[in-house]
C-alpha cells in the first residue's frame, strides 16, 4: 500500500520538471520574437493588430516567412484597394483584380463586381422570374375560363392569303431562334434554383455549358432574322385611327365580337413595336456587346456589367410579352396557327378577326393572293 503514494509523488515531480522546461523555452522564444506594441488599455488584442502596425507590409519576407509561413495578407490588402498590376491585355483595367467600391440603389456599397452580382441575384432574377410566372398564370386563367376564340359562322371554303412564303420563313426562323435563346437564357439564369436540385450539379453543369454555346451562336441568327422581320412587317404595323377604338374596348376580348381591325390589330401592333422593335433591338444590341462583336468598343468591366443588366432585363420582359403572343397564335385563337403554317385563312376567319382588312380585300384595295399559290386554293370572291 505504501507504493501508491510513492508513485504519485514521483509523477508530480516529473510534471513539475516538465513545467519548468516549458517556462524556460517560452522565455527563449519571447526573446527571439519581434516586439509588438501593446494594445491600448481596455481593447482586446487581436490577430489583426500585428498586421496593422507601420512597416508590416515592408517587413522582411524571410522574417515573416518564419513567423507566419504563407502569409500574403499585405499583397491581398493592396489588391482589395484596387492596386493595378502589369498585364499584356489591351486594357490596363485588366490588371486590376478587384473593382473599386460603388453604390447602386438598393444595394450596400461594395466593389462593382459584387454590386453587379447583387443586382442580378436580388433584383433582376427574382422580379423577372415572378413576371414570367404572372404571365403564365394569366394565360392559364384566360384559357380555362374563356377558352379559345372560335368562329361564330361556318367556314366558306374560300381562302385568303394572309402570309406569303417569305413572310412565314422570316417569322419561323426568328421564332425558332427566339425559343432557343429564351430556353437557354432561362436555364442559365434560373436553372440553378429550379433544375439543379432535380437533376444534380454534374448534369446541370454540362447542360448549362452546352446551352451557353447555343445561346452565343444562335444570337447572331436572331439578330439578322429580327431585322428582316421588322422590315417585312413594319408597314402593316403602323398606327392607324381605328386602333384607338380597338384599345378602348380591349379588342372585344370580354365580349362576343371582336373590334374591327386591319391586317394586324392594335394588340398585335403593341407586340410588334414594344416586343419586336424596342425590346428585340435592345436585346440584340446588348447581346452583341456581351459577345464582343461590336467593332471599336472597349470591353471594360463596367460596360459589360451594364450590358448584361440591360440584356437580362429586356430579355425577361420580352419573354413575358411573347408568352401572350404565342398563346394567341396557337391555343388562344382558332385558325391562327394554320395561318402561319400554311399562309391561308378562311374567308370567315378574316371577316370575324380582321374585318377592315377583309373589306379592303373585297373592295380590291388589297389582293387576296399576293404570291403564287403552292396548291390549288379557291380564292376569296367579292360578296354578291
Amino acid at each position: 500500500m505504501s507504493t501508491i503514494p510513492t508513485q504519485a509523488a514521483r509523477a508530480l515531480a516529473r510534471l513539475a520538471a516538465l513545467a519548468a522546461s516549458l517556462t524556460v523555452a517560452a522565455a527563449a522564444l519571447a526573446q527571439q520574437a519581434p516586439a509588438v506594441p501593446a494594445a491600448p488599455a481596455g481593447e482586446p488584442r487581436t490577430l489583426v493588430d500585428a498586421a496593422s502596425q507601420p512597416g508590416y507590409a515592408t517587413q522582411g519576407n524571410a522574417e515573416r516567412g518564419q513567423v507566419q509561413p504563407g502569409n500574403n495578407a499585405p499583397m491581398w490588402r493592396q489588391v482589395g484597394q484596387g492596386v493595378e498590376g502589369v498585364v499584356n491585355f489591351p486594357y490596363r483595367e485588366y490588371g486590376v483584380l478587384i473593382q473599386p467600391t460603388v453604390q447602386y440603389p438598393g444595394v450596400a456599397a461594395t466593389n462593382a463586381g459584387e454590386a453587379w452580382r447583387q443586382v442580378r441575384n436580388r433584383v433582376i432574377l427574382p422580379y423577372g422570374g415572378a413576371l414570367l410566372l404572372i404571365a403564365l398564370l394569366a394565360v392559364a386563367i384566360f384559357y380555362f375560363t374563356k377558352g379559345p376564340l372560335k368562329l361564330h359562322a361556318p367556314e366558306t371554303g374560300r381562302k385568303i392569303e394572309r402570309f406569303t412564303p417569305f413572310e412565314r420563313a422570316a417569322h419561323w426562323v426568328n421564332a425558332a431562334a427566339f425559343v432557343l435563346l429564351a430556353v437557354s437564357g432561362l436555364v442559365m439564369a434560373l436553372g440553378q434554383y429550379v433544375l439543379r436540385p432535380v437533376i444534380g450539379a454534374t448534369l446541370f453543369g454540362w447542360l448549362t455549358y452546352a446551352l451557353k454555346n447555343v445561346h452565343n451562336f444562335v444570337g447572331p441568327l436572331f439578330a439578322v432574322s429580327l431585322v428582316i422581320v421588322i422590315a417585312t412587317f413594319v408597314r402593316d404595323n403602323l398606327p392607324r385611327r381605328e386602333d384607338w377604338a380597338w384599345l378602348v374596348r380591349f379588342g372585344g376580348l370580354f365580349g362576343d365580337r371582336e373590334v374591327p381591325s386591319h391586317r394586324f390589330n392594335a394588340g398585335e401592333k403593341i407586340v410588334f413595336w414594344a416586343g419586336v422593335f424596342v425590346l428585340g433591338l435592345t436585346v440584340v444590341a446588348s447581346g452583341l456587346v456581351l459577345d464582343k462583336l461590336v467593332p471599336g468598343l472597349e470591353y471594360l468591366r463596367a460596360q459589360m456589367q451594364l450590358a448584361h443588366m440591360i440584356h437580362a432585363s429586356a430579355a425577361l420582359l420580352m419573354v413575358a410579352l411573347f408568352i401572350g403572343h404565342i398563346y394567341m397564335g396557337t391555343l388562344g385563337t382558332e385558325g391562327a396557327y394554320q395561318a402561319m403554317k400554311t399562309g391561308y385563312v378562311d374567308e370567315t376567319w378574316a371577316r370575324e378577326h380582321h374585318q377592315l382588312w377583309y373589306e379592303d380585300i373585297q373592295a380590291g384595295r388589297i389582293p387576296a393572293e399576293r404570291s403564287a399559290p403552292a396548291q390549288a386554293v379557291a380564292p376569296a370572291r367579292a360578296a354578291t
